[in-house]
């Protein structure tokens, strides 16, 4: 489909991070925009600001863990714009700690946020782009965690690479359809963002991490950058979307590991401790 001007574009966790880099871009190619987010202060403020550009944008606090809360977005995108275009499923949160000291409520916040928020956004917005017949794109972002795992972050490491196998298996459910919608999924490592705000420290081990990963985090890529390639990775309905290319080595070393049978032995490096802080 064709991204021009007037095109809806649906982007969740757009109050900060990856999601507000999403929603700029988007803005400045003349897109409508409906954003969501739990944050209401600093959505209104991301709100405002794009308005102030001139751009057209409707804003709803929700929850992506809670399927009635994305219906409600998908009925105000319908509603407001009467349709939608891009879906963005972009929320998400981080937890660090052992896995086995990690609680329930923590595993099931991540499991409801970082993947539950992905599958009710697709079974909200994939049948109304399939009724629509125009066209679409679901672009899901997960992280280099999503391709290669790190201790001490298990909950998240989980979540990710259940968002790679769902937008994988998406993408071949509507091949075998011939849907004309694609399907993105971004695996990003360091991204300069809020994520770790939402870390609940649980024991010293996870808190080493998190000083480690907000580091990383406060030196990694401007969210501009990540969402301008993001949408050359849209404009050619690419599915994979890796923005640090210097990880590839690392996933090579894997599927090699996977290939040739042998124990998987996790090395830090000052570049690979980026890989899970998207």
């Amino acid at each position: 489909m064709s991204r021009q001007t007037g095109s809806v574009a649906v982007i969740t966790g757009a109050a900060s991070g990856i999601g507000r880099g999403l929603a700029e871009e988007a803005a400045r190619r003349g897109m409508r925009l409906v954003l969501a987010d739990r944050d209401a202060s600093a959505l209104a403020q991301v709100c405002a600001a794009l308005q102030a550009g001139g751009s057209e944008v409707v804003s709803r606090v929700t929850d992506v863990g809670q399927l009635a809360q994305v219906e409600a977005l998908r009925d105000c995108a319908v509603e407001r714009f009467g349709g939608v275009d891009l879906v963005f499923n972009n929320a998400g949160v981080m937890q660090t700690g052992y896995s086995w000291e990690i609680s329930q409520a923590q595993w099931q916040r991540l499991l409801d946020v970082n993947l539950g928020g992905v599958i009710h956004g697709i079974r909200c917005f994939v049948p109304l782009l399939l009724r629509q017949g125009r066209g679409g794109h679901v672009i899901n972002t997960a992280s280099l965690a999503g391709l290669l795992s790190s201790p001490l972050l298990a909950p998240y490491n989980v979540t990710k690479q259940a968002v790679v196998a769902l937008s994988e298996t998406l993408h071949y459910e509507l091949a075998l359809l011939d849907a004309p919608i694609a399907v993105s999924v971004i695996c990003p490592g360091a991204v300069a963002s809020s994520i770790m705000a939402s870390n609940q420290h649980s024991d010293t081990a996870g808190d080493g991490l998190s000083q480690l990963l907000g580091e990383r985090i406060r030196e990694g890529m401007n969210p501009a950058e990540l969402a301008a390639l993001v949408f050359e990775a849209i404009d050619a309905k690419r599915f994979w979307v890796l923005p640090h290319k210097e990880f590839k080595v690392a996933l090579q070393r894997r599927v090699r590991s996977i290939l040739d049978e042998t124990n998987p032995q996790f090395q830090l490096s000052a570049s690979e401790g980026e890989a899970h802080a998207s």
